[in-house]
């Protein structure tokens, strides 16, 4: 093995990663090194390693790295890392490029990596000489954690693997996220706007949960009486069980609290972009003045002009925001505000815990994973349609000891499974639960055999309709066919999870759930998986998922 791959490896342990995921090359590369405090993963699927190292990084907090080859490597690719890319995950890709003499003549996998991943990344860079080597290899670490975290391409050209010669990169500490306070004339600017608010709503994204911001946004919260919200990147920067919480915002709100959207008067938005989906179901907003904080001046006007645009790390500036707010002044209307959030979150609990009348298997699962499992627990989510429900606040506790992995708005079905295999690797100690349909389970079953092989326990709530759950329910709603949405042969998943050691339960009354699933818990603590198959029916909807459709609709 040359010694480039030792170069690389050791320059990305003292950058401050700690995981290598990929499929072997030819030749020996990265995944043979091995170097102290740098853990090598080999799975069988470059789009599942690209999920997995996504998950990885979003329970552990540090940039994980993918490891790939010029050629079908690379593109395999791809569908992972939109994912990680729309989630702003920090990801370093280490990738290799074909000998010069036959770029652009034929060569054996020649691949324009750049072109493919041009859209996706923060920066590409191609190592041509063994000087250039470490100070790309940590510069790409760098920008994959600052900013707005993200996707880096190191691509290493195939002459630079090759010479024999030792080049030891010089020690440098590790690589560190860069915090940057905002402009103090923006923070008294929406300091003003916050004070003027009857009915103030906080958003909270992805890169509040990032940067750490639940706690400051919290005490911001409790200091103007205003309520919480997080997109489904941003779920767990806060407990939902703090009074000021009501779940997730846009698509996936609970109703009735949608109706706080209809209500408010100014929106401080934190750490997210705005993106479609949490726009979802939201009223005409341009009643709405919106005091937008964020690390990239590229999210400010991308969805909403904002009122007030504040450019700086989320924890950082909503810290400024508090020492300039206090002491804040009592309000009847802020009161009246308190009220209306507390009568909506009862309703939405009341529609959500209420055993019977809703006929909803796929609820009284989520409700009993929630039960049986608590909150000091990886919840891994797909995007089907069945397991939206376990986006539907307040069916899982969401704590302060809770980590949630959610796709992003790709939206890519099969993330979930590899990713619970990396959010299991993360965080070994606590249990590890994802929450899938059937079509998106069987999409990337090679994730399966990588947590055998690593005894990695997982819990999979499987909701099992036979089929793709969206476009049929969306054709069903349109009055077209369904046929293509159904399967006419089923997958072999049940020999595959047994073969390998697992164990298999089909649920179909909701009294057999708790005994189920306390001992797919037990199973998972052996480190095998453990598969419940929920069997629900076409018309188990989330009540949010109704209530946006029939919005779009325009009924």
């Amino acid at each position: 093995m040359s010694n480039a791959w030792n170069t690389v490896a050791l320059t990305l342990a003292e950058a401050g990663c700690d995981l290598v995921v990929g499929v072997p090359s030819d030749e020996p590369g990265l995944l043979d090194t091995s170097v102290t405090g740098l853990r090598t993963l080999v799975v069988r699927d470059q789009r599942v390693g690209a999920c997995l190292a996504t998950g990885h990084a979003m329970v552990s907090g540090k940039p994980a790295v993918l490891a790939l080859t010029s050629g079908p490597p690379f593109p395999n690719a791809l569908a992972g890392l939109a994912e990680a890319a729309s989630l702003c995950v920090p990801l370093v890709i280490v990738t290799t490029r074909i000998p010069t003499a036959g770029i652009g003549r034929g060569g054996f996998q020649e691949t324009d990596q750049r072109s493919m991943a041009s859209s996706l990344v923060k920066w590409h860079y191609v190592v041509e000489s063994p000087e250039q080597l470490a100070w790309a290899v940590r510069r790409a670490v760098h920008l994959s954690v600052n900013g707005r975290p993200g996707l880096t391409v190191v691509e290493i050209a195939d002459e630079v693997t090759r010479p024999a010669k030792a080049f030891t990169p010089s020690a440098q500490p590790p690589v560190t996220r860069l915090r940057s306070a905002p402009d103090p004339q923006a923070v008294h600017r929406a300091v003003t706007a916050l004070r003027s608010a009857e009915r103030p709503l906080v958003i909270l994204g992805g890169g509040a949960k990032a940067a750490g911001a639940g706690e400051a946004a919290l005490r911001l919260a409790e200091t103007l009486d205003a309520v919480v919200m997080t997109t489904a990147s941003g779920r767990g920067s806060v407990p939902e069980s703090h009074p000021s919480v009501v779940g997730l915002v846009g698509l996936y709100t609970t109703p009735p609290l949608e109706n706080l959207l209809a209500e408010t008067d100014v929106v401080l938005a934190v750490g997210t972009r705005l993106e479609e989906t949490v726009r979802m179901g939201w009223p005409d907003s341009r009643h709405i003045r919106l005091v937008h904080m964020d690390t990239d001046p590229y999210a400010f006007g991308q969805a909403f002009e904002p009122e007030v645009a504040v450019l700086g790390d989320a924890a950082l500036t909503l810290k400024l925001l508090l020492d300039e707010l206090r002491p804040a002044e009592p309000s009847l209307a802020r009161a009246d505000w308190r009220r209306r959030r507390t009568e909506l979150d009862d309703e939405a609990f009341t529609l959500m815990h209420r055993t019977g009348s809703t006929g909803s298997l796929a609820r009284e699962a989520v409700l009993t994973t929630g039960e049986v499992f608590g909150e000091r627990t990886n919840y891994v989510h797909e995007n089907g349609l069945h397991d939206i429900w376990s986006y539907h606040y307040p069916l899982l506790p969401i704590g302060t000891s809770t980590k949630v992995v959610m796709p992003g708005e790709q939206t890519m079905l099969g993330f979930g499974l590899p990713a619970a295999v990396g959010a299991g690797m993360a965080r070994p100690d606590v249990p590890t639960v994802l929450l899938c349909g059937d079509g998106a389970m069987a999409m990337n079953v090679p994730a399966l055999v990588t947590a055998a092989e690593h005894r990695i326990g997982l819990v999979v709530v499987m909701f099992d309709n036979s089929g793709f759950g969206w476009p049929r329910h969306l054709r069903v709603m349109a009055g077209e066919q369904d046929d293509l949405t159904r399967f006419a042969v089923s997958f072999p998943l049940d020999e595959m999870i047994r073969g390998l050691g697992g164990t298999v339960t089909d649920v179909t009354d909701p009294d057999q759930l708790c005994m189920v699933l306390a001992a797919a818990k037990e199973t998972a603590r052996t480190g095998a998986t453990a598969l419940v198959r929920v069997l629900v029916l076409d018309n188990d909807v989330p009540p949010g998922i109704t209530r946006v459709l029939a919005n779009l609709d325009g009924s």
